[in-house]
């Protein structure tokens, strides 16, 4: 009986419905699952899935910095061949990375667009109508590259840890104790959020709310975004009594001790030293 409900039932409310509509009736992913990408590349074997976290965050931040702060085009360059290196290392499926950067290079297409019509600049080209900065064009390129660079090496570094695992990891490095609950728990309560909007859009379409361009659809949204905030804000309040209750003392015990081990400490170091050619790089004359 209920197989066959689950077949035929129209609704989204109902609690035969597939689970992948929302209360609209569209097609979603699972809201778990939506919140949950960011350790899609978590579960692996690979050797930058075993490495400590503490090594992965400090080699992730000094690179990083370097990408963020150069201006040479041979760095930049040297800087993605890098962290191709790392993602080839961190044998990673190459159509979820590919997917991860079409939505990075979807604002880099827009700057490639407009920075050459809007930069100025002595050296120009003309083409059709208008006349292109090749600095624009140089600057659009190089940022480009940088931020391809900088998704490619968190992607590699951070992403092949579990959230749980960074938190620990910044734990460890001494960081400010509010800083990494933070983390944690806004990681934590992100889905819980997620699936109590979709309830309420739910009840919404329940009561034959059509969304449109009037002052109505904006009213209802305002109240629904109020609601969310209002059961949240008393779900966090509950937790926080729980917490208490079960003797939380402003800290997390983790049963996973990390210990740094030779290839740990090879690891950074390897980095590190990429990290000072990179800058040598940088400040090398022209």
């Amino acid at each position: 009986m209920r197989r066959g409900i689950h077949s035929v039932c129209p609704c989204a409310s109902c609690r035969y419905a597939p689970a992948h509509t929302d209360g609209m009736g569209r097609r979603i992913r699972d809201p778990a699952r939506a919140v949950m990408t960011f350790e899609q590349f978590s579960a692996g074997s690979s050797f930058l899935h075993q490495a400590d976290p503490r090594c992965k965050l400090i080699s992730a931040g000094v690179l990083s910095l370097i990408f963020a702060l150069c201006q040479h085009s041979c760095t930049a360059l040297a800087g993605l061949l890098l962290s191709l290196l790392l993602t080839a290392v961190a044998r990673l499926h190459w159509a979820a990375v590919l997917r991860r950067l079409l939505l990075v290079n979807s604002f880099n297409l827009l700057l490639l667009l407009l920075l050459p019509l809007t930069y100025g600049g002595a050296e120009t080209v003309r083409c059709i109508w208008f006349d292109l900065s090749l600095s624009g064009l140089r600057l659009a390129a190089l940022i480009t590259v940088k931020s391809n660079a900088a998704v490619l090496l968190f992607i590699s570094l951070l992403s092949t840890s579990t959230v749980a695992r960074l938190g620990q990891g910044l734990q460890a490095l001494r960081l400010p104790q509010n800083l990494c609950l933070l983390l944690l728990f806004s990681y934590r309560y992100l889905g819980l959020i997620h699936e109590e909007f979709l309830r309420l859009r739910r009840a919404a379409a329940l009561r034959c709310f059509l969304p449109g361009t009037n002052l109505h659809t904006y009213r209802t949204y305002g109240h629904l975004l109020g609601m969310v905030i209002v059961r949240s804000w008393n779900r966090a309040a509950r937790v926080q009594q729980a917490m208490v209750l079960r003797g939380f003392s402003g800290a997390f015990r983790s049963l996973h001790v990390m210990e740094l081990r030779r290839s740990d400490a090879l690891l950074t170091g390897g980095l590190l030293l990429a990290a000072a050619g990179l800058l040598l790089l940088e400040l090398a004359p022209a």
